[in-house]
Parts: structure tokens; C-alpha cells; sequence
């Protein structure tokens, strides 16, 4: 018997809005459903703070993911996007 249960998903969007090769650092805003945070990704240390906290558990794993693959190919003014694997 074959099931074909297609898994749920949510596109997350994504916009630089600020880099800096000498301190290391790629901000942003990153969207998906209900939700907006502001986001810093400190590449050099592989550290990322969201804020504000409200929902941040969703979207801190799987945006974290995607920078780190990303990073040195994103640029400010870019609009980005990639899918979760969940329903938000």
C-alpha cells in the first residue's frame, strides 16, 4: 500500500540589509507566515541572534542552515528565500 503524504512546508523570505566583510557580519529580515525577526549572523564566530523572541524557536535552526551554506554569496538589497519543512 503506498502513501503519499506530502510533508507540510512554509517558504521563509529573506532580506540583507546590511554586511560587513571586516567585522564578519550579514543582517537582515527574514519572514515566514505570521512572523518577522531581525537577524545578525556573525560569520566569523558562527553565532546568530533573532529578534524579537516571539516564535524565534521556528525559525533559528533552519535560517541558521541556510546563512551558513549562503553566506559569502548573499548581498545587501537581496531578496532571498528558501523552504521549512514545517507549517508555521
Amino acid at each position: 500500500m503506498s502513501c503519499s503524504k506530502q510533508l507540510p512546508e512554509t517558504t521563509a523570505y529573506v532580506r540583507i540589509t546590511h554586511q560587513c566583510w571586516h567585522e564578519g557580519t550579514i543582517a537582515g529580515e527574514v519572514s515566514a507566515s505570521p512572523y518577522e525577526w531581525q537577524f545578525q549572523w556573525c560569520f566569523k564566530a558562527r553565532r546568530l541572534s533573532i529578534e524579537p523572541s516571539l516564535g524565534r524557536a521556528l525559525i533559528v535552526e533552519p535560517l541558521g542552515r541556510f546563512l551558513e551554506r549562503w553566506d559569502y554569496q548573499l548581498e545587501p538589497g537581496g531578496d532571498y528565500s528558501f523552504v521549512l519543512r514545517s507549517q508555521i
